[in-house]
């Protein structure tokens, strides 16, 4: 790369910065999800609108040399792996005692009933998969997908809101993060069974199932050393006298352990989004997080970078690649929109039900778990990026995964803002009255609550 090119590169990193962040600023603003204004940035700079409008800046800014092409797929990379890193680190004081059993109701009821649903749709022909089946031309995966895209549950979304509700020690929270940990990693395997599906598309047929077996079997694995191996690993190696890096520098030391996650997934044909989220929750000690406190710095000071720069980038790259020309249907959307979100609230509340809560407790957990946000978005690229679903589709996707998490954002601001409990069972979750109407998101009672 010369100097030129090297020069136009970082200008243009230097305008989408400015506009994601400007966005997302505004998004914040309006009581939305950052991340809407950082698609936004995304689609505004993307060729659907500056093209048009600026046909001869839009070719000058976006135009890269093939080294600069590969350096920028190398920022979104990162991005993505960087998001995961974070959000597995932020799940805490999961799976408590008294939310076990919900969280495995969930688990079990809302996804198998979400599952069998979309399966049943898709195999008795009424779900359209050659509308959004991608080049790898394999519907079976493009099916999974459907699966679990109307199944997932945003992990990084949904904690940016209930931080941002000022609701983050409440049992409520604690239930919602300890379901859409498992579900997520549960997810994980399933993209992981689509992605060897359409990978093996050019295999002769004789070979696709030893194929997928052995991927599968390599994702199942990884998954449980990453569980229940690594984490003690990790402790170990951190305590070590005899380990330099983590005295000269935690943060360089995390982000060593990061890498090799993701290399030795990419060895065994691991997604490595999902070995980004393995090590996060590793290097804080695993599933209660027995490291937390010890590596909170390290963390924090990664998690700046991160979404002061890379998640940004890649949150706006997701915006640029959005496809709104003739290939994308409004109807595909509308129907996947309400169709999805019909059957994950449907699932969802009733497992809660199953789980013995009611009325209000139901709705707020099914509307909650229906926020598709950060792992939707990266579900949509991986399968996108793989070939499994057409460019209408990822767009029909991300947009839901944006829409669904606004919906949940607003509905639990607009319970608290009533004074009403997240949960019956903890009448003290609330705000009080007097700062909901101030605009305070101060929770009332949340000290010491357990979680």
């Amino acid at each position: 790369m010369s100097v030129l090119e090297f020069g136009h590169f970082v200008l243009t990193i230097a305008v989408l910065l400015v506009a994601v962040h400007g966005l997302g600023y505004l998004a914040e603003r309006l009581k939305q999800p950052r991340i809407v204004g950082e698609i936004l940035a995304g689609i505004l700079l993307g060729p659907f609108v500056l093209n048009p409008l600026a046909p001869r800046a839009f070719a000058k800014l976006f135009s890269f040399s093939p080294s600069a092409g590969t350096v920028m797929g190398f920022l979104y990379q990162l991005g993505l792996i960087l998001l995961m890193f974070c959000s597995g680190a932020e799940t805490r004081r999961l799976l408590a005692k008294e939310n076990r059993r919900n969280t495995f109701l969930l688990l079990t009821v809302s996804d198998l009933a979400s599952f069998a649903l979309v399966l049943g749709l898709g195999f008795a022909g009424m779900i359209p998969l050659h509308l959004l089946t991608g080049t790898a031309g394999q519907r079976t995966s493009t099916l999974l997908i459907v699966g679990i895209a109307t199944a997932v549950c945003s992990i990084p979304v949904i904690s940016r809101i209930f931080w941002d509700l000022g609701i983050m020690r409440t049992r409520f929270v604690s239930l919602i993060l300890g379901y859409a940990l498992l579900e997520d990693l549960a997810l994980w395997v399933v993209l992981a069974f689509a992605t060897a599906i359409a990978t093996t598309a050019t295999l002769a047929q004789q070979h696709v199932t030893s194929a997928v077996s052995s991927h599968v079997m390599a994702t199942l694995i990884y998954t449980i050393m990453g569980l229940f191996i690594a984490p003690a690993v990790l402790k170990w190696l951190s305590n070590g006298k005899w380990n330099l890096l983590y005295k000269a520098s935690p943060v360089g030391y995390a982000m060593a352990v990061l890498m090799t996650y993701c290399a030795i997934a990419a060895v065994f044909d691991v997604n490595l989004q999902f070995a980004a989220l393995l090590a996060g929750y590793g290097i804080v000690g695993g599933l209660y997080g027995s490291q937390r406190e010890r590596f909170a710095a390290p963390i924090e000071a990664i998690s700046k970078v991160s979404f002061g720069v890379f998640v940004p980038i890649y949150f706006g790259m997701i915006g640029y690649k959005l496809v709104f020309g003739r290939q994308f249907s409004f109807a595909i959307l509308l129907v996947f929109l309400a169709g999805s979100s019909l059957i994950s609230v449907f699932s969802a509340g009733l497992a809660a039900w199953l789980g013995g809560f009611r009325g209000l407790d139901v709705i707020n957990i099914a509307l909650t778990t229906n926020a598709r946000g950060g792992p939707g978005i990266v579900l949509a690229s991986v399968a996108y990026d793989a070939g499994i679903i057409n460019a209408a589709f990822y767009t029909t996707l991300v947009i839901t995964a944006v829409v669904t998490s606004q919906m949940a954002g607003a509905w639990l601001r607009f319970v608290l803002s009533r004074g009403w409990p997240l949960l019956s069972t903890n009448p003290d979750e609330t705000w009080k009255l007097g700062e909901a109407q101030s605009g305070s998101v101060l929770p009332h009672g949340t000290e010491g609550v357990p979680v």
